[in-house]
């Protein structure tokens, strides 16, 4: 009995810690989407390399009173192929979807942000230098 006590109680333990690990690493807070221009991207990590990125959106912010900063997302990449597609349209006006985590795996980049889709992709139009 004592012995049947033990292995319920251990396998109730486990399927908590299961539940804590998938909710905290792997659970889906909120997805959507981010649009503006990607001027940041780069493989980079000690152990595990990861793509990271950051986009600047349009319109800027403000976090304190008569201070003024530029509205960044960053971001992290683990398809090959999403890494490929931003790496070709560096520059470009981007909308991207991606998904939010409550926290941060090694292998899954630096950024709780992860962007698993390139929506669109329209290059910027500059104005002819006269120079």
């Amino acid at each position: 009995m004592k012995k049947r006590i033990i292995t319920i109680g251990v396998l109730v333990l486990v399927a908590v810690l299961i539940g804590v690990i998938y909710y905290r690493y792997y659970f889906v807070f909120g997805e959507g989407t981010k649009a503006g221009t990607m001027n940041y991207f780069v493989k980079k990590g000690y152990l595990f390399k990861t793509y990271e990125g950051r986009l600047i959106q349009s319109g800027i912010t403000s976090q304190t009173q008569g201070n003024i900063s530029s509205n960044e997302f960053m971001f992290s990449v683990t398809d090959k192929n999403v890494a490929d597609k931003l790496n070709h349209n560096a520059g470009a006006m981007l909308e991207l979807h991606y998904k939010e985590y409550l926290h941060t795996l090694p292998w899954r980049g630096v950024s709780k942000f992860v962007v698993d889709s390139v929506m669109s992709a329209k290059p910027v139009n500059n104005s002819a230098s006269p120079y």
